[in-house]
């Protein structure tokens, strides 16, 4: 009855409106959305209806247009300029977000795209909220030329600025090529969809040209290559709707910005659950290989471990998991992968992991059998000491509680690299089973006694005999616990206790670095 009251005008005003805002919501057109539904993809908006709580996403420049002359692109104006942006609520808790329309343009990026994608990262960063970007772009409008360029190196710098104050989240949930790519490369997580989803810098096509190899999208930059072969990315998604389900499982286990902790959650797995089957999990034999993911399982609240780039670099597992209703990140050498041994790709994957922990307040739990780096001439012309060095930086910069368990082997550098006392863990825990030494018997009988065997008449038997001395001497973690490097020497099956009660002491920790503008990690 009142809207029949209001003078024409105003409702006239209000049609208008109505109109602009449906224009916006339908991209670009109808043949469009259903060339992306037939492609396995959904479209911007429907990826974040599904991504945020129900009813809780507020959009900002839905009526947004470009500003280029150029080409006849005045006569294409599409409301909102192939990009969604806004916030919302996941799980009650606040995100800004913003997913790119591929059926407008081809979701490229323009001036005015690149402006709203500004937009909701400054405000994300005034409020500490974390950043969620939909990735599904042609790259940048090549009809706005160094304008669109501009609006990458725009974001690039907010990125950076954002960096280790809110989390930032990419999903590739189609083509993302050239100087796009460097936004989620800056960004903390990056998950792809299978088959639907590349990343690379130069294409198929110009790599050919160049080089003269042939390769195709998915081999040269789809999911399974960035997951398994490059490190880029941290999760493969089957489709748009589990990259999505990824995100909001992650967003769990992290805080939403560097000045508050993780969320809690209420636990009912017992806090002082016995797991005796630790007490027989690692093999008699030291050379025989046990997966590190049955002894993070069992020691976990339900059993739960978020396992994070699981393809890649398998010799080392991270991840996230709680641990009396707190959210902890896990570093563990993966004996049953390359007898868990540190090598470059392994010491980046954990030097960067340990780094985001540290940035948002989440405490380090280190599962440590590491017989050493890898040896090998491709080791150490690839820069084994370098890239090596930024997991010994990144666990010794970290002032989180820091908390470590011996399982196995702790051999050599390595030992010192994942999370020794000397380099300020808090809580140092090993089983029976640990064998801390520069290195294994066998190897230091070969130095040591090597005049010895060889004059020896019966070699093998006096082999024999200096490794089982050495093994009784070393082979165990009695002497660095009797240096104090080891605080206690813990039943395996009580490590979820010990662990729970340990992250309970140091919940109120507080360290520091010296000052500094920041400091000069090896990259």
């Amino acid at each position: 009855m009142a809207s029949k009251q209001q003078p024409k005008s105003a409702r006239t005003k209000l049609e208008v409106l109505r109109q602009r805002k449906l224009e916006a919501e339908q991209g670009g057109g109808a043949t469009r959305i259903d060339k992306q539904h037939q492609s396995g993809k959904m479209t911007a908006r429907e990826r974040l209806d599904f991504l945020l709580d129900e009813g809780t996403f507020e959009e900002f420049d839905k009526l947004v247009v470009h500003r280029s002359k150029d080409f006849d692109l005045d006569k294409q104006l599409y409301p909102g300029d192939g990009v969604v942006t806004g916030h919302g609520l996941i799980d009650g808790r606040k995100v800004f977000v913003f997913a790119q329309d591929f059926t407008v343009f081809g979701g490229s990026l323009s001036e005015t795209h690149a402006e709203k994608i500004c937009k909701v990262m400054d405000l994300a960063m005034k409020v500490g909220a974390p950043i969620i970007g939909l990735n599904d772009s042609g790259g940048a409008r090549i009809q706005e030329g160094v304008v669109s360029l501009g609006g990458y190196a725009d974001i690039f710098l907010r990125n950076t600025l954002a960096s280790g104050v809110v989390p930032q989240i990419s999903c590739i949930m189609g083509p993302c090529a050239g100087g796009a790519v460097y936004s989620p490369a800056i960004t903390d997580f990056n998950i792809m969809v299978k088959n639907t989803s590349y990343m690379f810098i130069t294409g198929p096509d110009v790599i050919k040209t160049v080089t003269h190899e042939e390769v195709s999208k998915e081999e040269l930059g789809g999911a399974s290559t960035h997951n398994s072969i490059s490190g880029v990315a941290h999760f493969a998604a089957e489709s748009d709707e589990h990259a999505l389900r990824v995100v909001r499982e992650l967003f769990s286990f992290i805080p939403s910005n560097n000045l508050e902790d993780p969320p809690q959650t209420e636990c009912d797995d017992p806090a002082d659950r016995v797991e005796s089957k630790l007490n027989t999990i690692v093999p008699e034999a030291s050379n025989q290989p046990y997966d590190i993911r049955e002894v993070i399982n069992l020691v976990v609240d339900e059993g739960y471990f978020f396992e994070v780039q699981q393809m890649y670099a398998q010799n080392i597992c991270i991840g996230f998991a709680r641990l009396g209703g707190r959210s902890v990140g896990i570093i563990a050498n993966q004996p049953a992968y390359l007898a868990g041994v540190l090598d470059i790709d392994a010491s980046i994957k954990g030097a960067r992991f340990v780094r985001f922990c540290d940035c948002f307040n989440i405490p380090l739990v280190t599962f440590e059998d590491v017989p050493g780096f890898l040896p090998g001439v491709s080791q150490e012309h690839g820069g084994i000491i370098t890239h090596g060095a930024k997991l010994l930086y990144a666990f010794a910069e970290a002032t989180v509680p820091k908390v470590t368990v011996i399982t196995r082997k702790a051999y050599g550098g390595a030992y010192c690299v994942m999370a020794s006392k000397h380099i300020r863990t808090d809580i140092n825990f090993a089983w029976p089973t640990a064998e801390i030494a520069v290195m294994g018997a066998e190897g230091a009988v070969g130095i040591l006694y090597r005049r010895e065997l060889n004059n020896a008449q019966d070699k093998e038997a006096a082999r024999r005999t200096r490794v089982a001395e050495l093994e009784d001497k070393f082979a165990n973690p009695y002497v660095a616990a009797e240096r104090g490097f080891v605080d206690e020497v813990i039943e395996p099956a009580e490590t979820r206790l010990k662990l729970i009660n340990a992250l309970s002491l140091l919940e109120n920790k507080r360290d520091t670095n010296p000052p500094k503008k920041h400091g000069n990690i090896p990259l």
